[in-house]
């Protein structure tokens, strides 16, 4: 008899632990994000990378979370930092070597974190080898491996279709002859994801990736990995009265996203992420995300969760959001995931609170974030509270904010540098010129400087996911709404036989407490912003359990 396939392996050491406790490990997991850029510089060349995330992986383990992710770190000519893949199973010099990242996982694996990375399917930097070989010829190996199309009669593109960072989705390739699509930058055609061929490489880079040891992956912008092969035009969209700021606003989305096959190469996915025991979650954005959604995560063989954008560019935290988002998967059959922060969307203290609310606020809402259903996941140096930062614009990396400006605020200034010393040079993220500035409060906020005060953000987000590691039923209960109205939110959480309340007031005064909620018949179990059974100050949150007679 052969031995034992290292898939194998994995696969049965993830139903052993299903098992034992009733649920796979991701199923309500703390999962924390890591922008390697911005993490810790190694070298001293002002750009973080995988020798400076392993040497600090101890610090994401001490928060108690279950996982981390790792943002793009492959071979990438970085107009969109690492979104614009030009070798999907290379490391990218910048961050380090495949045997770097081999350590990391490793060291990770030691400290009982498992790893996921992200997939970038539905594009590539128009530096990969796929897409020079197809811009070639028009009847060679990859001359159908990305979107091409012949110019209209007067020479203008195939279709209106736009991009999401400005102007047509299409750009002329005077070699081939024709336009080639791109949903973001003329830098990242579009795959033909509907070719066998690509979806089969797809599918053998993921294999590769597992092979390496990686836990699972964070699909990218799933929604936009199919089009239309028709090439209709997308129809305008109705005002609405948001505003718009690019030619991408003004349109329905029908046709250059959301096609009807995604989901067979979603199940084609998931059959390979299965036999190593891994977790996907894939990224939703658009106006047809809550669909979308649903479906790429419908009846336990496609993706396992999936997270929206409910939160991450929400302008105010309020408790008719957390239940409207709440909502979207009440009875469904996926499993959500929650981020109030990432890569692309401003800090949320500083979209949801006042200079002088931040410390109160960003309590608040560490303690929400760990007490919802789904999984829950934590961008670097959310832990501490970080603010967004203002980048001038002559320091502006992000090529939408620079396309765009200044309508379009930069991600930039959530993609800085993370604190670690107070009093080193450069916070000690890096010994050289940082690759985007540090915040001027941040060294106030370093990681130091936190675990010095037991008080501070960093103690208490340690203690906000040991809570949900202590309870099943935050990590894994169901979730039903008692009170909602312009100040406070409180549902119920239950599961194995517990029963819990949380109640938060997201405002900046002082709530009443509400009738329907019998305050004599909770015990508290942990408390934000001196939040009590019947006393709810502002900007306080109280976990407790149902005492019942």
């Amino acid at each position: 008899m052969s031995a034992p396939t290292a898939a194998m392996t994995r696969r049965d050491l993830a139903a052993a632990a299903a098992a034992e406790t009733g649920y796979p490990w991701w199923h309500g997991a703390a999962i924390y994000q890591v922008y390697p850029r911005s993490f810790a510089d190694s070298n001293g060349d002002g750009i973080g990378d995988l020798p400076g995330v392993t040497r600090h992986l101890d610090h994401v383990a001490g928060l108690g979370v279950d996982a981390i992710w790792l943002s793009p770190f492959f071979a990438s000519p970085m107009k969109d930092f690492g979104y614009d893949v030009s070798d999907y199973r290379a490391v990218d010099p910048i961050f380090g070597s495949l045997a770097d990242f081999d350590a990391l996982v490793a060291r990770a694996h030691g400290l009982g974190l498992k790893v996921l990375i992200d997939q970038v399917y539905s594009h590539t930097s128009d530096a990969h080898a796929w897409f020079r070989a197809s811009r070639a010829c028009r009847d060679g190996a990859f001359a159908d491996w990305y979107v091409w199309a012949d110019a209209r009669p007067d020479g203008s593109p195939p279709n209106n279709w736009q991009s999401v960072f400005g102007g047509p989705a299409w750009t002329w390739d005077a070699r081939r002859g024709q336009y080639y699509m791109h949903n973001f930058l003329k830098e990242q055609p579009q795959l033909n994801v509907h070719n066998p061929a690509v979806q089969a490489e797809l599918l053998a880079t993921a294999r590769f990736w597992l092979d390496r040891g990686v836990d699972g992956f964070r699909l990218d912008a799933v929604n936009f990995t199919m089009h239309d092969p028709e090439l209709r035009d997308n129809p305008p969209a109705p005002c609405d009265g948001r505003p718009r700021t690019r030619p991408f606003d003004f349109q329905i989305k029908r046709f250059n996203q959301g096609h009807a096959d995604i989901p067979r190469f979603i199940e084609a996915l998931r059959g390979a992420t299965d036999a190593f025991g891994a977790f996907t979650v894939a990224e939703v954005g658009g106006e047809d995300y809550l669909r979308e959604m649903r479906l790429f995560t419908e009846g336990g063989r496609r993706f396992h969760s999936a997270y929206g954008f409910d939160f991450l560019y929400a302008p105010a935290l309020t408790p008719a959001l957390v239940a409207a988002a709440l909502a979207t998967w009440d009875g469904q059959d996926g499993w959500p995931s929650w981020a109030f922060e990432n890569h692309d969307a401003p800090r949320a203290v500083s979209r949801w609170a006042t200079a002088g609310d931040a410390t109160a606020f960003a309590r608040l809402k560490m303690l929400l974030l760990a007490s919802l259903r789904g999984n829950i996941i934590l961008y670097y140096g959310e832990e501490l509270g970080l603010t967004q930062v203002d980048i001038p614009f002559d320091r502006l990396q992000d090529p939408e904010a620079i396309a765009n400006w200044p309508l379009t605020l930069s991600r930039d200034g959530a993609r800085t540098p993370l604190p670690w010393r107070a009093e080193a040079v450069n916070c000690g993220f890096s010994t050289g010129a940082p690759w985007l500035p540090l915040g001027p409060d941040h060294g106030a906020l370093a990681v130091d400087a936190q675990e010095a005060d037991p008080g501070s953000l960093l103690h208490l987000t340690r203690a906000c996911l040991a809570l949900r590691r202590a309870h099943p039923a935050l990590r894994h209960g169901d979730a039903v709404m008692m009170h909602q109205d312009e100040q406070l939110i409180a549902f119920a959480r239950d599961a194995d036989g517990e029963a819990l309340v949380c109640l938060f007031n997201l405002s900046d005064r002082a709530a009443p407490w509400p009738a329907t909620i019998a305050a004599a018949a909770l015990a508290p179990l942990f408390a934000v912003g001196g939040a009590a059974p019947g006393v709810l100050p502002a900007f306080a949150g109280l976990v407790a359990r149902r005492i019942v007679a």
